[in-house]
């Protein structure tokens, strides 16, 4: 693998900013500094006038999805490759298994799936049931597989939907891994019930999607796996905080000294539920995901706390169907395919309605767009910094160049885009992945298989035989 230079670039992590050099070597960060010299043979960029930032990682994507009854659109390399068109150059996918499948046997389906991804990849293993033979893959999947973060759905009743008995089984477990707990925060009873009534009132089209998961579905469950991990002395990763209920725990939760993680999706930061009153069905099917877009109001919310810094990251929850896989409930919402896109969007989104707003400093922007992550799911310092000895994943950004986001220009194989026709200022220029670059001035330049599975150790020692009553040592990755 040759060289790379990177020069005249103002180099921006999450906690200072400096005009620098950075020569990349071997995929890795050889060196940051001024006036560098380039190796024989070395591919040079002239970086003057962009700001050179750690690759986006997002943390939350379903790439190729089996999900209610459809396959998601975008693939491994498809998704992957759209996201280093937009910086970001990691993801953290979802391994789902069906009811009764061994955790293990899903996990080794998906890195199958992920072989032929474009970028690097890790991955969340979510519990849907529980058994001794669940508990023990676990085990192998932090100890041997570097999975240190189990998902919990606390929706999709009669599917994929976690109980509080296996709440309470699964976080006890992760402890003594030493792994993270994470949860889409949704009280499926009581969706399951209010999708039955909305339906049987006569709503039958997208309109009923956003009145069957009000916003106090999401808080209820955000606050009841907030107490059960404060039981249990463990931390706790909320996936898609999309509300001022769910948000505000946390926020509490914090205020008290426990350890609890937000995200904030791209979308829930700019799009209102109004877009599923559009009188063009379609389009209001596309915008479909659980939990829903929100009214307005909630935007704020979401912008002060990761201002604050009680939500930590932005992801996407990147998962697309195209609009004849939506067509599956147009006359019943209840079949829609939950899922929207925003891998390629995210970063020039989160920049232009948080830096350019004055909301985010480029250094916060750095934070929860890639550093944050990293740090929470054990991938710092190899990855989310610009410094020696890291991977060379870097975008570098022009803070003026605009844009049109479009479904016309985008890289994503999904036929519509949920920030279509949104203008930014801030757009990356050049995608680095582990020192190559992947994407050039529009050019896209994504390889096939190219993307390295990241493994991520667990946070700290195996904690046995607890004392529920003991404060327990602060896991060695994970932020405050």
């Amino acid at each position: 693998m040759g060289a790379l230079l990177i020069r005249g670039a103002t180099v921006v992590n999450a906690d200072y900013a400096r005009r620098a050099d950075v020569l990349c070597a071997d995929g890795l960060i050889a060196a940051v500094g001024e006036d560098l010299a380039a190796p024989a043979g070395a591919e040079v960029v002239d970086a003057g006038g962009l700001l050179a930032m750690p690759g986006g990682i997002d943390p939350h994507t379903h790439m190729q999805l089996p999900f209610m009854g459809t396959v998601a659109a975008d693939d491994f390399y498809s998704g992957t490759a759209a996201g280093l068109a937009g910086g970001t150059t990691s993801i953290i996918d979802f391994v789902i298994p069906d009811p009764k499948e061994p955790l293990l046997a899903a996990y080794q389906k998906w890195r199958g799936w992920a072989e032929k991804a474009a970028a690097d990849y890790g991955f969340h293993v979510a519990v849907t049931w529980w058994s001794e033979q669940v508990h023990a893959d676990m085990g192998t999947l932090v100890r041997q597989e570097g999975v240190n973060s189990f998902k919990h759905f606390m929706a999709y009743k009669n599917a994929i939907m976690a109980d509080d008995e296996t709440l309470v089984n699964s976080f006890s477990r992760a402890l003594e891994l030493g792994a993270m707990p994470t949860v889409h925060a949704e009280n499926g009873e009581l969706v399951f019930q209010l999708q039955k009534q909305i339906f049987e009132r006569g709503i039958r089209g997208p309109e009923g999607h956003p009145l069957s998961r009000p916003p106090a579905v999401e808080g209820e469950a955000a606050q009841r796996a907030i107490a059960i991990a404060n039981v249990l002395n463990v931390p706790l990763y909320v996936v898609h905080v999309s509300c001022a209920e769910s948000a505000e725990a946390i926020a509490r939760a914090r205020a008290r000294g426990q350890r609890v993680f937000g995200e904030a999706l791209a979308g829930h930061l700019v799009i209102d539920e109004s877009v599923y009153r559009n009188p063009d069905i379609t389009a209001a099917a596309a915008h479909v995901m659980s939990p829903p877009f929100r009214d307005k109001r909630n935007q704020e919310v979401l912008w002060n706390a990761l201002q604050s810094g009680s939500l930590q990251t932005t992801a996407t929850d990147h998962c697309v169907f195209c609009a004849e896989q939506k067509a599956a409930g147009l006359q019943d919402f209840r079949k829609i395919p939950n899922g929207c896109g925003g891998i390629e969007e995210r970063m020039m989104v989160l920049w232009e309605m948080g830096v350019n707003s004055g909301r985010l400093t480029p250094g916060e922007f750095v934070a929860v767009t890639s550093t944050n992550a990293a740090r929470i799911f054990n991938l710092y310092p190899r990855k989310g910094v610009v410094a020696p000895g890291a991977d060379a994943d870097l975008v570098l950004w022009d803070p003026n160049a605009t844009r049109t986001l479009s479904v016309k220009t985008q890289h994503s194989r999904v036929d519509y885009n949920v920030f279509e026709g949104r203008s930014v200022t801030g757009v990356p220029m050049y995608t680095v992945s582990r020192g190559k670059v992947v994407y050039a001035r529009g050019e896209l330049r994504a390889e096939r298989g190219a993307g390295r599975y990241l493994k991520r150790p667990p946070f700290g020692p195996v904690f046995a035989a607890l004392d529920r009553k003991a404060k327990l040592a602060k896991p060695t990755a994970v932020m405050r």
